[in-house]
């Protein structure tokens, strides 16, 4: 029996560390699935990144494909496709994959930011206003999922394959599951989509937790059922780092620091070391921020982290709970799943 008080989920973004191949670093993010995958956690969502050295996976639902084969249980997911980046249809088929090889274990997460700089979203043939049309292509996206566009939509004839049109016409039994479409953010915007449209909410705390109790208040208030849900369910993600010791746990929690200070400075988004953290001369307004995100991740041993998570749960009322991880250290993160998942008796 779980002691667990709410579900639970890990997210990552594929690493590696410097000092490590683009192998090593998918490696471990195929290992952190299988460890979160038998110790009964609930998801394992990875997001869409470009151009970031501390971040492999270009493209979650490449890695989701692989997991499907690596995983028994556990909901795999992009946390999130940028959908701005991507056709409609394109993400409606690829999912419709996905949901064909592990079915009823597919999460799609949608979210507008580019995922990378401006100059990379100019390579991705993404413009200025792509955040615009953001609500438009969701609505095209969820028509293509359900095969259900209204007569006369300019898209009322195209199919995305597979899906329940393609079991329609093989005369066979229409999928009984679909990908579960989340939607992401850290505004208040994310908050009344999610609510208007009557789909699960999860707010990306890991960015900063501006106004995190009014985006979930909104949520709740104007939340309207839909035919996928019938009353509200979101999740707050946050960084996390696990250790069998608190100075581990926080050492490792500043790479992850720094390399935020590095993406504010205009430079790579790399992981470096512990070491080369401590021995960089920061200054003091550089020193401030690498503090700012080291002690925004919640960071210790398996009962300080837990108890964290249970008063950010309450603090938020939400329903789920998903832990952002993402080390220096290869085997960190995998051995911290490991011990909260003995500190709550997963099995």
């Amino acid at each position: 029996m779980s002691d667990l008080p709410f579900a639970l989920s890990v997210h990552t973004g594929g690493g590696p560390g410097v000092g490590y191949t683009v192998e090593d670093g998918l490696n471990e993010t195929i290992e952190i699935a299988r460890t979160a995958d038998r110790r009964g956690y609930n998801r394992f969502w990875m997001s869409e990144h470009h151009a970031m050295p501390a971040l492999s996976i270009a493209s979650p639902t490449v890695m989701i494909a692989r997991l499907t084969a690596e995983t028994e249980r556990i909901r795999l997911g992009a946390g999130g496709i940028m959908l701005p980046n991507h056709s409609p249809l394109v993400i409606a088929e690829e999912y419709g994959m996905l949901d064909a090889l592990a079915p009823g274990r597919i999460d799609l997460g949608l979210g507008r930011a580019p995922g990378t700089d401006a100059m990379t979203a100019a390579a991705l043939r993404r413009g200025v206003d792509a955040n615009d049309g953001f609500p438009q292509q969701l609505s095209e996206l969820m028509g293509f999922l359900g095969d259900n566009f209204p007569a006369g939509h300019p898209y009322r004839d195209v199919h995305a394959v597979p899906g329940p049109w393609q079991a329609k016409q093989n005369r066979v039994a229409v999928p009984e599951t679909t990908p579960e479409l989340w939607i992401l953010g850290s505004s208040t915007y994310s908050a009344h989509l999610a609510a208007r449209l009557g789909r699960p909410y999860a707010f990306a705390l890991q960015f900063g937790n501006v106004d995190v109790e009014t985006a979930m208040r909104i949520y709740r208030e104007e939340f309207k059922p839909s035919d996928v849900l019938d009353s509200p369910y979101s999740m707050v993600s946050v960084k996390t780092v696990i250790a069998d010791d608190a100075e581990t746990a926080r050492r490792e929690a500043t790479t992850y620091a720094m390399a935020m200070l590095r993406m504010l400075s205009r430079a790579p988004f790399a992981v470096f070391s512990p070491e080369e953290v401590e021995s960089y001369p920061a200054t003091a307004n550089e020193q401030s921020i690498i503090d700012m995100y080291t002690n925004r991740t919640i960071a210790g041993t398996a009962e300080t982290v837990a108890d964290q998570l249970e008063q950010l749960q309450a603090h938020t009322e939400v329903d789920e709970m998903m832990m952002v991880l993402g080390t220096h250290t290869p085997g960190v993160d995998a051995h911290g799943l490991e011990l909260l998942a003995d500190h709550y008796n997963l099995s």
